[in-house]
């Protein structure tokens, strides 16, 4: 390793998953050509991996603000670049990092681009997922599972229940990196996860009742109603939450669908929306072993299925529906405008909308390794999730500002609120 290079991550080596670090290198021989790289291996043990050729400028420094990257993971300007390029050296992972604990380490490393690729410097940047002071309580509430999220300080804070995981298990990811930026969240479990069964065959509405419940009792919560925030299966979910419970005051839907799918759905022993479900005839296979899902989910609209739409027109609060345009496992677009259309047919106006082109299906808090195909919980089998991973990259940065300004936007919050109710 070469003394005089420097590799240098600013302003701070250590930072949170969703901030940006600046990444620059001194030292090198004028106009000199090196290959940057990156890696970091998620909690699976998957490691992942990036690589982007610089050219210094005459006074033999790079910086990944200002300078193109000439080939690799990606080309042309992009300051994030070695974070969002990275990809798994097995095929059909998807970067796995649930526990907020455990931060992202990534590994930044300048080399020679002759004589072996010889390293010549190197940097460790930690990505946290929880932010100093935010507190973590994993959650045995009566038949609650999950984690809560409160941030420091005395509040008030608005409240968000996180659907973020439908499959087993609990991903802390999202929940705790939003609780780090000014909100008590909630993030639950539906099956697979403690005590919970591994495997169920209808979801009960009055499990995400006394989520709601819970949450609005902790001290620090200032908000009257609660917000939701869901992805994939999870938004039809959040759609009936807010359509069916009361004191949900904002509602985030990504790429979901407008119905009620997969599982039928109960209320107080009672079914009270029925499950639109798949035509696996088809499911679109590709050579690289994955299968595009997209178009195996039948018609919602159809007469025999229109009993599984959600009747959000029900809802009292505001929706911020987000459709990825590439998504391959849902038509999540189409089903968008489906929303749109029925909620101004019956004459509400609580919604927004924001489309993006090239993105895929899991939009996720940026500076995540993109993923273009993992195994699928419901067909069991790795299936094609969309996207083109720059616009990808640049739809997570936006989405997650959007996302926080709407719950900020809808969440009222009073201080009289926060006095002590547990």
């Amino acid at each position: 390793m070469t003394s005089l290079v420097r590799l240098m991550l600013l302003p701070s080596a250590r930072c949170l998953f969703d901030e940006p670090v600046h990444v620059k290198v001194a030292g090198l021989r004028s106009r000199q050509v090196v290959t940057m790289r990156a890696r970091s291996t998620d909690e699976k043990g998957v490691t992942f991996r990036s690589s982007a050729s610089y050219r210094a400028d005459g006074s033999g420094e790079i910086d990944l603000q200002r300078d193109p990257s000439l080939s690799g993971s990606y080309v042309g300007v992009e300051p994030m670049g070695l974070l969002w390029s990275m990809r798994a050296d097995t095929l059909h992972k998807r970067f796995q990092k649930t526990n907020s604990l455990i931060p992202h380490v990534v590994k930044f490393s300048v080399h020679e681009e002759e004589g072996g690729g010889r390293m010549l410097a190197e940097a460790t940047n930690e990505r946290l997922l929880i932010g100093d002071g935010v507190s973590r309580l994993p959650i045995r509430e009566g038949i609650i599972r999950g984690v809560l999220f409160t941030p420091p300080g005395p509040g008030p804070f608005p409240a968000v229940l996180d659907l973020y995981t439908f499959g087993g298990g609990l991903s802390e990811k999202r929940a705790s990196l939003l609780a780090s930026r000014g909100f008590v969240v909630l993030t639950v479990a539906l099956y697979g996860h403690d005590d919970m069964p591994r495997n169920i065959t209808e979801v009960h509405l009055d499990y995400f009742e006394k989520a709601i419940e819970f949450l609005k009792k902790q001290h620090k919560v200032g908000s009257k109603g609660i917000g939701v925030i869901s992805l994939s299966k999870s938004g039809d979910l959040a759609l009936s939450i807010a359509s069916y419970l009361p004191g949900v005051e904002a509602t985030v839907w990504i790429n979901g669908c407008c119905a009620n799918t997969a599982l039928p759905l109960f209320y107080k022993k009672s079914q009270i929306l029925p499950a639109l479900m798949f035509d696996i005839s088809k499911v679109i296979p590709t050579e690289s072993g994955a299968e595009i899902s997209k178009y195996a989910v039948n018609d919602p609209q159809a007469e025999e299925n229109k009993g599984s739409l959600v009747p959000i027109e029900r809802a009292e609060g505001r929706f911020l529906f987000v459709a990825a345009e590439d998504d391959l496992n849902w038509d999540s677009k189409a089903y968008m405008e489906i929303m749109e259309e029925r909620l101004k047919h019956h004459g509400k106006d609580n919604f927004e909308t924001v489309c993006y082109p090239g993105a895929g299906h899991y939009l996720e808090p940026p500076y995540g390794p993109y993923c273009p195909s993992s195994y699928h919980g419901i067909t069991r089998k790795p299936v094609l999730w969309g996207g083109e991973p720059r616009s990808h990259a640049a739809a997570e940065v936006h989405l997650w500002k959007k996302i926080q300004e709407f719950f900020r936007t809808h969440l009222s919050c009073d201080a009289t609120q926060t006095k002590a109710r547990l």
